[in-house]
């Protein structure tokens, strides 16, 4: 099921019994350095007001979800003093501590006891005005085994672009710009197509797409067009801290 979705994510979220999403925050945030040599980088500071992740847990609060499991590594110790029980922001939170990175997938499965059968796994570094309940609605109406929140990227070739066959060039295209869609990092999935995979080891999110896409259980994309940025480099956290004060009503919807 394909659903195009609004680019300004305000308004009170439909809640549900249980709201559950794992968020992905292990990692060493090696493109960020020097921000990450001390903290991790889901708590690097936006705006010199709030943290990527505390960001990203004001809007799952908003869209009515009630419990989230950190898979933590890296400074993992900083997050949970941070984060504790999540009561600040209504969330039950609790851990899934990795003694080695896990991939994507692979803290979801040391914690699938815990989850929900359909529930978010995301990424802790995303900045966006994406309605995670409405991702989740999606998928849960679609029926879809996996489905990916998706952005469309437009990339500027700089150079005149040559088809050519044999010795021939055939076609010739001046700077041309072409347009792809580009995973988010943020994905609603199903919990029964996990128990097929064994926990504990690491699973990457291509191991697992190409694994349904060559059984036939084809994932559902959710087209989204708002605001997104993955904050993996210093350029990009540069601009999401210039760029804050504009974003702040879009990504903290419900807030003063």
């Amino acid at each position: 099921m394909t659903q195009l979705a609004e680019p300004v994510s305000i308004g009170s979220a439909r809640p549900i019994d249980d709201r559950h999403v794992v968020i992905v925050a292990g990692g060493k945030g090696v493109r960020l350095r020097p921000y990450t040599t001390l903290i991790p980088k889901p708590l690097v500071p936006i705006g010199d007001r709030y943290s990527i992740l505390e960001i990203v847990m004001l809007q799952l609060a908003h869209f009515g979800f009630t419990r989230a499991t950190l898979a933590i590594g890296h400074l993992g110790h900083l997050i949970r003093a941070y984060v504790g029980d999540g009561s600040q922001w209504g969330i039950q939170v609790d851990y899934a501590a990795e003694e080695s990175p896990m991939g994507t997938i692979g803290p979801a499965l040391m914690v699938l006891d815990r989850l929900p059968e359909n529930f978010l796994l995301m990424n802790g570094d995303i900045l966006t005005d994406l309605n995670y309940a409405s991702l989740l609605d999606s998928h849960i109406a679609s029926d879809a085994p996996l489905t990916v929140a998706t952005y469309e990227r437009v990339h500027q070739v700089d150079f005149g672009v040559l088809d050519i066959v044999g010795d021939h060039i055939t076609a010739f295209t001046e700077k041309p710009a072409m347009t792809y869609s580009v995973s988010m990092g943020v994905y609603a999935l199903r919990k029964r197509e996990l128990e097929r995979y064994t926990p504990g080891l690491p699973y990457g999110f291509d191991e697992i797409m190409c694994d349904l896409i060559r059984r036939g259980a084809f994932p559902a994309c959710y087209q989204f067009n708002g605001f997104w940025l993955d904050i993996g480099r210093p350029d990009d956290y540069d601009r999401a801290n210039e760029e804050f004060e504009l974003l702040a009503p879009r990504l903290l919807p419900g807030m003063r």
